[in-house]
């Protein structure tokens, strides 16, 4: 169940993304609401991927599935 919420949500995202050459790829969730996810294409090399990462993907995830505490990257 919350890894269904976690893979609708990242769809929202996902276009914002996609329309800077980027996309991300979910990996697993874990008890603890940490989400694993991959960024792929241009967001795998930006240097700002860190900030999209935090302050973009997590923000939202958090904001719409309540039970994700973090985001990270593998």
């Amino acid at each position: 169940m919350l890894e269904e919420k976690v893979r609708t949500a990242l769809e929202d995202v996902r276009p914002q993304l996609q329309a800077d050459g980027g996309d991300v790829e979910f990996v697993s969730v874990d008890a603890a609401g940490v989400v694993s996810v991959k960024l792929t294409g241009a967001c795998g090399s930006c240097p700002m991927s860190q900030m999209t990462l935090k302050l973009g993907i997590e923000k939202y995830l958090v904001k719409e599935v309540p039970e994700v505490t973090e985001v990270v990257s593998v």
